[in-house]
């Protein structure tokens, strides 16, 4: 199994400041285009415990701020606090409010102090670090006993349908790698937090075409970040090729996209 904690490695995630950099240029176009992020993210909301009321809760890797919003209008006594390693993302949440606070900081390495937080809520944000170990370290060190650490992530087999037809076009990585969810497994269980639940749920969108999709991508600052990924312009031959290569996967609905979700609620143990 490739070890995604070495950056240096060919399977390695993308270096966290590329993904900062790009996600503050998304900034603006993020929101119109976020509709997989809105539906995980609300599916993650729905996990958490019915009688879970936080005095403290901690949006980590905020983007826009949209659930921030959320969390502040379903934990209304709350104090809350937005962090994100992306200073545009920041910029563009603050004055929309939601959050107490709006810091930056890295999933990694949390700007907090010991058992300060009820609950950490992570949507769609852990996939990029790297050394996912250190996230939930840092979870448990930042969470009060009976905190709630609830992220939602992504696995092995998302964007399949774009990587192997680009692999069909030049062999070259395209596509983000992510963990597989037997790592997500073994990582959680090994954290010191109860694990409450862990699933991987398959999500599929379509597209009227391969242009809707990579254009989608570019939008959300979530397009090929990968070590190794291919320079330059992308030739009209190429994307010809990707065209033609995607094309048997079109279904009634369109041309499919799936995201292999990663929903996990753990606990620290009282």
């Amino acid at each position: 199994m490739t070890d995604l904690s070495n950056p240096r490695l060919p399977g390695a995630l993308p270096d966290k400041r590329q993904v900062a950099a790009s996600f503050s240029r998304a900034a603006g176009s993020y929101d119109s285009v976020a509709q997989l992020q809105r539906d995980v993210g609300n599916q993650l909301l729905s996990r958490l415990p019915e009688d879970f009321s936080p005095q403290r809760w901690l949006d980590l890797g905020c983007g826009t701020g949209y659930f921030s919003r959320a969390l502040a209008q379903r934990f209304a006594a709350a104090h809350g606090v937005a962090l994100d390693i992306a200073e545009g993302m920041l910029e563009h949440a603050r004055p929309l409010g939601g959050a107490t606070h709006f810091i930056a900081g890295d999933a990694e390495r949390l700007p907090l102090q010991d058992s300060t937080c009820d609950l950490i809520f992570s949507s769609l944000a852990v996939q990029w670090c790297a050394d996912f170990a250190s996230v939930l370290s840092e979870a448990n060190r930042a969470l009060k006993p009976g905190g709630i650490f609830a992220f939602a992530s992504l696995c092995v087999g998302t964007l399949y349908e774009l990587r192997d037809s680009w692999r069909q076009v030049d062999g070259l990585v395209h596509v983000n790698r992510f963990r597989e969810f037997a790592t997500y497994q073994q990582l959680c269980a090994a954290s010191g937090l109860r694990v409450v639940s862990l699933q991987n749920t398959a999500h599929v969108l379509h597209y009227l075409d391969v242009r809707s999709l990579t254009h989608e991508l570019k939008a959300l600052g979530a397009h090929n970040l990968n070590p190794g990924r291919p320079g330059g312009l992308t030739g009209r031959a190429r994307i010809l090729g990707l065209i033609e290569a995607y094309e048997p996967f079109r279904q009634a609905q369109g041309l499919p996209a799936t995201y292999q979700v990663v929903y996990a609620v753990l606990e620290k143990p009282l």
